[in-house]
Order: C-alpha cells, then structure tokens, then sequence
C-alpha cells in the first residue's frame, strides 16, 4: 500500500494553546489509514482525524493529533481506512416504496405506466417514511451527503434532518398537475416556501428542480431558472437521458437539449444535469464551456439500456463529473461503493481502455465532484482542517479487503456498503459499529411494508 512519507500534520490554526496544553475535541478517530482526498492526495498511516464543532480540526499523523486534543469520545479505527463521506449526486429517495416494482421497461413506459400512476397514490407520510429507509440503507452503505427530486419535498427534507444527514432537495416541477401540490403555480410558490423555511439549516439545502424538457414547457424552464437566480440556489433538471429525448427536442424545438437549454439561459455552473447520457461534441463543448455540474447514473443508464454517458470525454474537457444511483426503482439500490465499481468497469469496456476512468478518479467523482456539483467545493469531499467532518469508517480487516496494497483500488473494485463501520455526519456518529444512532430502522421498515401491502391491495 502506499504511504507519504512522515508530513507535518493538517493543522488547525487554533489547534493548540501557548501553553500546550490538549485542546477540546468532540471526537478523535486513531490508528486508521487517513486517505484526506485533498489536492495533494496526503495520506496518514497510522493517522488521525480530530473533529469538533461539526468540522475538522485537525489531520496528521495519529501520535501527533492524540498528543494534542482531549476528546469527549475516541475511536480506535486501526485496520480500517477513514475518508470523505460519499454523496449520492442524484437520486429519488423516497422512491425506495417501489423498489422492483416494474423492472426491465424502456424509461418511458417504466415512467408513464407505471411510476406516474403509482405516485398519484402518494402521501407525504409515505414518503417521510420512504426517504428515511433511504436514509438508512445511504447511511449503512457510506454515503452522507445526497442530491434529490421528488414530491412532497418538504418531507424529504424532514427526513434528512432526523436522520442527521446532508442534503440539497427540492420538489420537481412540470407542466402537468402533481399529486402533491397541483398546478404548477402552486409547485412554484411551494419551492419558494420551501427555499425561506430552510434558508441557513445546517444540514438541508433548496434547489429548484425542473423534472426535465419534455416534461417543462420553455416558459416554465425559463421561470424555475429566474427563481433559482433571485434566491441564489442551484438549478437541477434531468437533460439528454436517452436519444428519444434528443429526437422529441429535435422535432419540437430544432435543436438538441442542450443547445435547447442554453438558447433559454439554463446553462451555468449552478445547473446540476444529470444523467447527460446522449451526448454530441457539440453538447459536450456547451457544458463544457458554461461550467455545468454533471451527475453521472450508470447502473440507472444500463438497467433502463438509456446508453453510456461519455464520462471520459467529459472529464477531458474540463467538465465537472459526480456520481449518482438514481432512484431504487431503476436501479435498485443506493449504494455508491457499487455504483464506483460498475462506473470505472463500464467505462473501461466502453473504451475498450484498461487505463479509461482509473479508480482514484471515481473516488473523486464520488466525494470532491460530488461536493463541488452540490456548491459545495472546498468544505465537504476531502479532509481538511475547517472543512465539514462528513467521514466514513470502513473495514478493511476482512477476507476480501486482505491483503492491501492500495486502499484506492480496494475502495472502487472491492468494498461493498457493508463494510462501512462508522458514519459521522457534521461532526456527528450517525451509525457506530453499524448501528444507525438517529432513528429505529426497525420502524421505518415497518412502515414501508404498510405502504407496500397498501400498494399491491389496490392493483
């Protein structure tokens, strides 16, 4: 395995007092393999993280940071590997209440006969209930951070903050009446609602979110994005997910989705697109150009045989790439370790290039870009003093993590979400030694199988 030669640590400005004496910690993680992440790529072996008032204070060597803090709680984490929490760049989450519900159907049909029917059924105690089993299986599988569209969003966002995670939400707009606010009049005006309640949460972030270009009419686009602007939020949409949605614009608006977008001032690093699957040079030099946030969904874009996005390509250009799983009913999971795997596996056939997508740029495209895309860059995907404490713990004393030789490699090609030990989110142990510390998942899961029986009872 590689290790950094002995480095002065991360320090703190304030980490210590004249007199030397131990400063004050919340929390002190020891004796792990540090990976920070950072732009130097600095690791610790064996190194420490001290966290305190919900950001780190300190990284370095683990002799060095134990020296220096008294800690209210310490965790010996030797054998393990500590890094960034993962962020889950796009997802449904309460979608989770129709996971395999309809599998194996082009994105359309899966969308117009089955998902938007099931959804006019929705409640927003369902999908209060439905986000925290997402929660649960985020958090047990090392993502801490998630990105998501759905309805009924204030719930979605309640449900983050009971569970203790981080969170960029809100409600996804369209033409069409939705199940939970009707016209899309009232969509806008509960977006707005939505952007005051939450405005300085320390967890739960505002977006505006158009579901996409066959789903938003031009004006409709063009006032989510004048929304977004005055209250200087992020704008996502879904955008080039499949070739049909290429065609449709081609037909009705005489240009690609993209150039679509940009010939409606939608473009600019505050977009967050995801998917961004049907791509032509042209598409790719405008993102490119306009500094757009792309969320990239692989198992989501095989399951629904939507096509490959040209990761690749992208990040060649210059164009900010992270990772997401979509929602449980197109993929039909939440865990991000699986999902960096399938992501550099895909790519390298798709190049038929061993070397295309290596493992240390997945992991970025998992932690740092996810962090940038979400607007937050420079506090969150890499451990650094003063930047947000959101840090998993994962096993490595296990027959398929042994031996290691680069824990990089083992983090993308051969860890799963169950070999996350602890989650800490704003400084905070959300799951220890695998037991979810903020909510009963016994309950959640109960009450998901209510709504499941509930849903099978009606057809």
């Amino acid at each position: 395995m590689p290790q950094t030669a002995p480095l002065e640590p991360l320090q703190h400005q304030e980490a210590t007092t004249r007199s030397h004496q131990p400063a004050e910690a919340d929390l002190l993680l020891l004796n792990g393999t540090v990976l920070t992440l950072n732009e130097k790529q600095q690791s610790f072996l064996p190194g420490a993280v001290a966290i305190g008032g919900g950001v780190i204070l300190e990284v370095g060597p683990s002799d060095s940071v134990a020296a220096r803090y008294r800690a209210k709680k310490t965790l010996d984490v030797e054998g393990c590997t500590v890094l960034p929490g993962l962020i889950n760049g796009h997802t449904h989450a309460a979608m989770t209440l129709f996971r395999g519900l309809a599998d194996d159907l082009p994105l359309m049909e899966w969308l117009q006969q089955h998902i938007f029917p099931a959804e006019q059924r929705l409640t927003a105690e369902w999908v209060y209930w439905g986000t925290l089993l997402a929660c649960a299986e985020m958090i047990l599988s090392g993502t801490t951070t998630f990105c998501d569209m759905y309805l009924f969003e204030d719930k979605v966002a309640q449900a983050a903050r009971k569970a203790g995670m981080r969170a960029l939400v809100g409600e996804v707009l369209y033409d069409f009446p939705s199940p939970h606010y009707g016209p899309v009049e009232k969509g806008l005006q509960f977006t707005e609602s939505l952007i005051e309640e939450w405005k300085g949460d320390p967890l739960v972030r505002i977006a505006v979110e158009p579901h996409a270009i066959y789903t938003c009419s031009p004006q409709l686009l063009q006032r989510c994005t004048g929304l977004a602007e005055r209250h200087a939020v992020p704008l996502i949409m879904h955008l080039s997910e499949t070739q049909t949605e290429v065609d449709q614009c081609l037909g009705q608006h005489g240009c690609r989705p993209v150039a679509h977008l940009e010939r409606l001032g939608l473009l600019s690093s505050s977009l967050i697109a995801d998917h961004c699957v049907a791509l032509d040079a042209g598409d790719m030099d405008l993102l490119a150009r306009y500094d757009v946030q792309v969320i990239h969904n692989p198992e989501s874009n095989m399951k629904l045989a939507s096509g490959i996005a040209p990761v690749p390509q992208l990040l060649a250009m210059g164009v900010n790439v992270a990772l997401g799983t979509d929602g449980c009913a197109s993929n039909n999971d939440l865990d991000l370790f699986g999902e960096m795997d399938t992501c550099a596996k895909l790519h390298k056939v798709a190049q038929r290039d061993p070397t295309a997508l290596p493992a240390p740029a997945t992991l970025q495209m998992a932690t740092r870009n996810g962090a940038r895309a979400l607007g937050l860059g420079g506090r969150l995907g890499e451990l650094t003093p003063g930047s947000l404490a959101d840090i998993i713990v994962v096993e490595f004393r296990k027959p398929h993590l042994t031996p290691v030789f680069d824990p990089v490699s083992h983090l993308v090609y051969a860890a799963r979400g169950s070999d996350v030990r602890h989650s800490i989110i704003h400084g905070r142990l959300v799951m220890e030694d695998r037991r979810i510390q903020t909510f009963d998942m016994n309950e959640v899961m109960d009450h998901v199988r209510s709504f499941a029986r509930a849903l099978r009872s009606r057809g």
